[in-house]
């Protein structure tokens, strides 16, 4: 088949994922119809719940691409029916189009290609399409699928850059930092410990805390105090006062060491509410990173402020690269050139080539 009719078998198959509602905790019948589409294109199919992988090739240097089947609930106001994929001048619309049913629709059209031109790679290739990942809750579909994977060498990542290799994401770390007082009746408050003020101390603590180490890509984290919680009623000196600090991390800190620095820092106890979004970076000398460069050698690495599934590859070496640009994902006006999906299905083709070719 040439390569231009595989370009446009992509944007076909990304139209009939988008007509396919998968919402988070919903993707059993969008991971039938891609089992049954790589079936039928003689490709081997590993469906671990509604998590689906696919390859080809053998040995221990092991590359998987992977993007997520669900999407977030459609807005109030699309121009069109979410989930009817709707194209007009070269633009199309509907839920999941960019994030990141495009990246899917490419990565698997990039595999089905080459095998069916009898290319081999030097190694195995993966797809893992995979569910849970817009949630950002416990379960999640490629944390699952993993232990039923072969030990990976390097990973793609599809999330919307506009084909930018991405080399670097923050992570996110929750901290609920607990001030604490005596309680006694608002007339008597000088017999009390009143515990909203001393919640203002450490949050001001909180404020002269610097975390100035830079990422090159990322910058410092940073630290937002974005919920507050104090007193149970108006005539009692609260004895409790919570507050929750959300922080945007870098690879420059561990969130073990940051969660330590905000203790030092703060007279209040600190409580690691939510730690499992580790920052991410993959060096800019690593295989797949020049792999993608080499694929789009017009375009600079960069560090991304969002997260994805790569927190859950953070040990292997990454790159978070796909079509369309991210601003667009979760709105009513969700929509991806067509031409961009296309140029898609080039780049990861390019992009495995140099990977397995060793010499990237």
């Amino acid at each position: 088949m040439a390569l231009s009719s595989t370009n446009t078998a992509a944007v076909d198959f990304l139209k009939a994922l988008v007509r396919i509602p998968s919402l988070t905790g919903e993707e059993a019948a969008i991971a039938g119809f891609v089992e049954q589409h790589v079936r039928r294109a003689g490709v081997d199919v590993l469906r671990h719940e509604d998590n689906v992988a696919f390859g080809i090739g053998e040995g221990d240097d092991t590359l998987l691409l992977n993007s997520h089947l669900d999407v977030v609930p459609p807005s109030d106001d699309h121009p069109y029916d979410p989930f009817e994929p709707v194209e007009t001048d070269g633009v199309l619309y509907g839920r999941g189009a960019v994030d990141a049913k495009a990246s899917g629709a490419a990565m698997t059209t990039a595999l089905l290609s080459l095998a069916a031109e009898g290319w081999a790679p030097n190694g195995r290739l993966l797809v893992g399409l995979t569910t849970h990942e817009e949630s950002g809750g416990t379960k999640n579909g490629l944390q699952d699928l993993r232990p039923n994977l072969p030990s990976l060498s390097a990973a793609v990542v599809g999330e919307p850059t506009t084909l930018r290799p991405c080399v670097a994401q923050k992570g996110l770390l929750i901290l609920k930092i607990h001030a604490r007082g005596t309680a006694v009746h608002a007339g008597r408050s000088h017999l009390g410990d009143n515990a909203i003020p001393a919640a203002m101390t450490a949050i001001q603590q909180l404020e002269d805390l610097s975390l100035d180490r830079a990422d090159p890509h990322l910058g410092a984290p940073t630290a937002t105090v974005t919920t507050i919680e104090g007193g149970e009623a108006h005539n009692v000196v609260p004895e409790h006062c919570v507050f929750t600090v959300d922080l945007r991390t870098t690879p420059a800190y561990t969130h073990e060491e940051i969660a330590g620095l905000v203790s030092e820092a703060v007279d209040a106890d600190v409580e690691v509410y939510s730690d499992r979004l580790v920052p991410c970076a993959t060096p800019e000398d690593a295989r797949i990173v020049r792999a993608a460069r080499g694929a789009r050698p017009d375009a600079e690495p960069f560090g991304s402020p969002t997260s994805s599934d790569w927190v859950f590859l953070h040990d292997v070496p990454t790159v978070k690269m796909g079509p369309g640009p991210s601003n667009r994902s979760h709105t009513a006006e969700e929509r991806i050139d067509v031409d961009e999906v296309k140029r898609a299905v080039t780049v990861y083709r390019d992009l495995i080539r140099a990977y397995f070719s060793r010499a990237a």
